[in-house]
């Protein structure tokens, strides 16, 4: 669950500010994740762990609500849903996470088994084991696998093996390649860190850009993806929506470069409202993205 305070600007370290507004948003990266492709019209089920608390009760009925299968979701006893702290100032954003019931996720409690003709995706904010065992079995199948090195942690060099599609933004880029790469780095030097990735297993890597668009590297080369105008209202989540939109893409059988430009424009409409979930948009304001540029 999303806990979004938006407030004029961040306290400091020991300061309290007051007249700030608070709002309880379904959340979390695979749920962002899977809802963005639901609604862009892809089937999609979810895996994965909350509390049996209210949390939990409301984040399952938001999936149905969204037409996502969450019969894959459990819930346990003991253990708190996930829940981010979200402070909103300016139009970006800062998070802390407290994992609750996700770090109790593994892969035994997937039931479901990979098949040729899907699409499997997964972040960082679930047990690497877990991550890489399931990633690695949805290989075996023939499934494409897509990996969000979001939030970033130090993982095993086997990893990266089992995947089609990494996607990270360029803080996760630097963290995971050593690389000296900042929002304002050249396109060049982005790349190069991207193919670093590629070099380790990763048949593609996307670099997430924000509104300076994306970079992917295949084995053909580097393409730059240009952004697409937005009026910003909130950043929250549009990292999740490009994986989603960019996961729904593959499913059709699009190539990473495809898939990333849909996802570009998918973000662009996901930023111009509050909240990550609830942001996410419709095939249809997809098209009428596509359709200005």
């Amino acid at each position: 669950m999303d806990v979004v305070v938006e407030s004029g600007r961040r306290p400091h370290a020991g300061e309290t500010l007051l007249g700030a507004k608070v709002s309880f948003l379904p959340g979390g990266k695979g749920l962002n994740q899977a809802v963005a492709a639901a609604r862009l019209g892809t089937v999609a089920a979810m895996a994965g762990a909350i509390g049996h608390d209210a949390f939990g009760n409301t984040l399952r009925g938001f999936l149905a609500d969204n037409d996502v299968d969450s019969s894959g979701v459990r819930a346990l006893k003991g253990h708190a849903t996930g829940l981010a702290l979200i402070q909103v100032a300016g139009g970006d954003n800062a998070i802390t996470v407290a994992s609750g019931a996700n770090l109790q996720f593994t892969s035994a409690m997937v039931r479901d088994r990979p098949r040729a003709d899907e699409v499997w995706v997964a972040q960082f904010e679930t047990p690497l084991e877990t991550t890489h065992a399931l990633l690695m079995q949805a290989r075996r199948a023939g499934a494409r696998t897509v990996l969000n090195l979001a939030p970033f942690a130090p993982h095993s060099a086997r990893l990266l093996k089992c995947v089609d599609v990494a996607v990270l933004n360029e803080i996760e880029l630097a963290q995971a390649t050593g690389a000296k790469v900042r929002a304002a780095s050249s396109r060049r030097l982005v790349g190069e860190a991207c193919e670093k990735l590629r070099q380790r297993g990763a048949r593609a890597v996307i670099a997430t850009l924000g509104e300076r668009g994306a970079v992917v590297v295949t084995a053909d080369g580097q393409t730059n993806i240009p952004a697409f105008p937005a009026k910003v209202v909130d950043t929250t989540g549009a990292g999740d929506c490009f994986v989603g939109a960019l996961a729904a893409c593959l499913a059709k059988g699009a190539t990473p470069i495809e898939a990333a430009r849909y996802a570009s424009a998918a973000s662009a409409c996901a930023v111009e409202r509050l909240g990550a979930a609830p942001s996410m948009p419709t095939a249809k304001e997809v098209a009428v993205r596509l359709a200005r540029a």
